[in-house]
């Protein structure tokens, strides 16, 4: 998803706490994320146009430049909302996506609930 956002948009909800949002795994040495539900692919130009960590991709499990890219861009899915991605993107990483881990599945999950453990409490995701 590409295109121009809001840095100052109001996140709205319709999903409940603890379901998965996103879901990742590894296709040709690269880490691919889906998001859920709708399955939609996750990749990283969007949040390339605030900070360009890893052009090249996501990564978990470190803390990176590939996590802190992916934590941009779940961050930026999620709340819609360019300046509060950029405020918490960081903690999300250091706090959520290092400490990820591929299951014996050859995935991982991260929840609503993961992802509001960093945020506001009055945040919430997007339809």
């Amino acid at each position: 998803m590409s295109g121009t956002f809001d840095d100052h948009a109001t996140a709205q909800t319709t999903h409940h706490q603890g379901e998965i949002r996103y879901i990742g795994s590894r296709e040709h040495g690269e880490t691919v994320v889906t998001t859920h539900p709708g399955g939609e692919r996750l990749t990283p130009e969007r949040s390339l146009q605030i900070a360009r960590h890893s052009p090249s991709g996501f990564a978990v499990g470190y803390r990176g430049s590939g996590p802190a890219q992916l934590a941009l861009a779940v961050l930026l899915n999620y709340t819609d909302n360019a300046a509060l991605a950029r405020e918490h993107y960081q903690t999300f990483k250091d706090e959520v996506i290092s400490q990820l881990e591929y299951g014996a599945d050859g995935t991982w999950t991260i929840t609503d609930a993961d992802i509001q453990h960093v945020l506001p409490d009055d945040v919430a995701p997007t339809a």
